[in-house]
This record gives structure tokens, C-alpha cells and sequence, in this order.
């Protein structure tokens, strides 16, 4: 290759996407990741079945300190873009649920897309090949590799966040922000499930697989999904979205009853059927072992015609507001995405460039840019990524 236009750090979907982008523009690029294998969080993300994208992906989807970062980039290559890319190649998907794309078949198909579509534009990828050093010099960036030292007059970080180290994640993208003068916001997992002490643990453990659809609230922000109880504590799509705006020491709200204003059902529970007991009840709205568990803990059991109005609304209170307050989350070894990191208000939403550094970017997931659960993250790791190669 000769000493190439750009050097991009981290084979993920942010650099994958950035290479091929770049390359198809006719910039020579090196594509260098310290890991054996590119894309390891593709492979195993949505269950080995890559939740690649979401047709609704939208600026409210995504949280950051600077609110406003993320707009210009979705705009420029949104879902379609990347659904044109799926149909080119013919990878056959479908959507789950809210606009969430799922591979029909493996995550594999995404990852080989992106690959071939390397290969065709003549990106040269270097895997099991770390960085040591990065040198700012008069005509770029010298870097100091395990295949020798290169230089660039363009070098993209993508070398995503810190959850799920068993698949290789560092902090070193946030490390080379600071050497270059940037501020990075200080990161926790995000997109993670709660770990819960006590006596709700048992109950957590004793209802472990039980999944139950709860609109589940904290700190402003609401998300109606499934909740599933683990031997841990809490877990679920409703979970791990709400867990992005916890803070430790905060207590959630749990509605347990969605669709119903809990106590007008159970006052009309209570005229319609006065002599069923309670938990026969809530048997009809959860499985029978939660009914039971839930009556047994939390209410006493008996006829419905012997709750008092005071009793009724304490059993509504909890069934529609039950507070909980976790004593932490699972950290990243499972959370989805790391929040924080490098602040974009230091950076340009146009091209990705620091505007510390000239010739400096920064794509996907070490930038402080978090998206819901469902697809968002790699739009945005497609849509950061696709941005930054139009000027690197």
C-alpha cells in the first residue's frame, strides 16, 4: 500500500463502516485492530442475530451532554442507507419489534457484508496488531505498531468503549483523546442489568426466567417493555433501557399493571368476584408462581371482599408504583455500551474531527453518544462512521 491516506483504530462497526466509506472515496486505508478477529461485538450482538439498525432512529434516541451532536450524522446516512446496503448484498431480515432489523439467519451475514465491501474497495485490514504510541508529527500522525511504525496524515479512533471486555475493549481510544488535549466524561456501563440486595432478592431468585411487561420509570424517563427476573436481580429490555439513566442510590418505579389503572381493576375485581382470593386474582395478570409470590410477600391473602378501600390502594400503590432501589448493575462485563467518554463538544458533528487536533477523529461508541436499546447504537456507529469518511 505505501504509507496510507488514513489509519483508522478498531475493526468494529464504526471502523468498518469508516474504512469502506473512505476507501470507496479512493483514500488508501489501514484498518488495524489489536484483536484476532473484526467485529467481535457484530457477532455477538441480538442474540447472534446483529440488531443492525432500526427504522426509527432519531435524534431522541440517543443521550448525550451534548444533545444536539448526533443530528447532522443521522441525517446524512440513516437506516435506509444501511437497509440498501442489507438488500445489495441479500442478506435476508426482518423486523422483531419497533422498528428493530434482525438477520433472519446470523449476525455473520452483517459482518461479512462489511468485509467484502472492504475487500472490494481495497481497504487493507491488519488484525492482532496494537497501537503503542501515537505521535502528532508536522504532516499527521506516526504510530508506533506492532508492524513497525506508520504514518498518516488522517487517523480515525474507533476503538468503540469499555463494556464486555472478554471481547478485547480498552480504554485506549479515551486514553489518546486525552494525550491530544480532549476532556473525556467519565464512563459507566449502560444498557446493563441491576443487581438487587435483601429480602427482594429472594424474591428475584424465586421468580428467576419469570418475564412480565411493566412500564418501568426513573429519573424522568419511562420505557414500556418486558422486565425478567434473574438469580442476580433484574434484567429485560425495559431494564437495561432505563439502567442508561440510573444513577447509583436512585430508585425506579416499576408499573406492574400497564394496561390498567390498578385500582379501578381491583375495585372491580372486587365487586365482580367478592369471594376470589387475591391471588387468584393477579393470577389472571401473571403467571400463577409471581401471583402467589407477590400476594405471599407483599399483601396477605384473602378474599377480595375483605380488603378495606385503605387496603385496596396500598395493594394498587405497589402493583402501579413499586419503587425499587437496585444496589448496582452488572458493570461491563454485560453491559451493551459504555456512557460517556470523549466530549463532542470538542469535536465536529460534520466531519468527526477534533477540533483540538487537526486530522484527529473520533467515531461510534468512544464518543459520548449512547442510543437506546434496538438498533440505535450501530446506526450510529454507521452514520458516525460514514461521516468522518467523507473528509478523512
Amino acid at each position: 500500500m505505501g504509507s496510507p491516506d488514513v489509519v483508522i483504530i478498531g475493526a468494529g462497526a464504526a471502523g468498518l463502516m469508516c474504512a469502506l466509506t473512505a476507501a470507496e472515496r479512493g483514500r488508501r486505508v489501514l484498518l488495524v485492530d489489536h484483536s484476532n478477529k473484526a467485529g467481535k461485538k457484530i457477532l455477538m450482538s441480538g442474540g447472534g442475530r446483529c440488531n443492525f439498525t432500526n427504522m426509527y432512529a432519531d435524534p431522541a434516541n440517543f443521550a448525550s451532554m451534548n444533545p444536539h451532536f448526533c443530528k447532522s450524522a443521522l441525517a446524512r446516512y440513516t437506516p435506509w442507507d444501511f437497509i440498501a446496503l442489507v438488500g445489495k448484498h441479500g442478506v435476508p431480515y426482518h423486523e422483531k419489534k419497533l422498528g428493530q432489523l434482525f438477520c433472519d439467519n446470523r449476525s455473520k451475514d452483517i459482518l461479512e457484508m462489511l468485509l467484502e465491501e472492504c475487500r472490494q474497495a481495497g481497504v487493507e485490514l491488519r488484525l492482532r496488531t496494537s497501537v503503542q504510541r501515537v505521535e502528532k508529527t508536522a504532516s499527521g500522525y506516526l504510530l508506533s505498531t506492532d508492524m513497525g511504525q506508520i504514518t498518516s496524515p488522517s487517523l480515525v479512533v474507533a476503538t468503540g468503549g469499555l463494556s464486555i471486555p472478554t471481547l478485547g475493549a480498552t480504554g485506549f481510544g479515551y486514553e489518546i483523546a486525552r494525550q491530544f488535549g480532549h476532556n473525556v466524561l467519565s464512563t459507566r456501563a449502560g444498557l446493563v442489568p441491576f443487581t438487587i440486595s435483601g429480602p427482594l432478592k429472594e424474591l428475584c431468585v424465586e421468580l428467576s426466567g419469570t418475564s412480565v411487561d411493566c412500564v418501568v420509570s426513573c429519573n424522568g424517563e419511562s420505557f414500556r417493555e418486558n422486565i425478567l427476573f434473574t438469580h442476580r436481580g433484574l434484567s429485560g429490555p425495559a431494564i437495561l433501557q432505563i439502567s442508561s439513566f440510573w444513577h447509583p442510590g436512585d430508585a425506579m418505579e416499576i408499573n406492574l399493571l400497564p394496561d390498567r389503572d390498578a385500582l379501578e381493576w381491583l375495585q372491580a375485581q372486587q365487586a365482580a368476584r367478592p369471594n376470589s382470593e387475591l391471588k387468584t386474582v393477579l393470577a389472571e395478570v401473571f403467571t400463577k408462581k409471581m401471583a402467589a409470590l407477590l400476594t405471599d410477600r407483599w399483601f396477605t391473602s384473602q378474599p377480595m371482599k375483605q380488603y378495606a378501600p385503605a387496603g385496596l390502594r396500598d395493594i394498587a400503590d405497589k402493583l402501579g408504583a413499586w419503587q425499587v432501589v437496585p444496589a448496582g448493575t452488572e458493570g461491563y462485563r454485560t453491559a451493551e455500551v459504555t456512557l460517556g467518554g470523549v466530549d463532542t463538544r470538542e469535536v465536529s458533528s460534520k466531519t468527526m474531527q477534533s477540533l483540538k487536533s487537526p486530522g484527529l477523529y473520533f467515531i461510534g461508541e468512544v464518543l459520548d453518544v449512547n442510543g437506546h436499546l434496538g438498533g440505535f447504537n450501530f446506526q450510529w456507529a454507521w452514520a458516525s462512521g460514514h461521516a468522518a469518511a467523507q473528509f478523512v
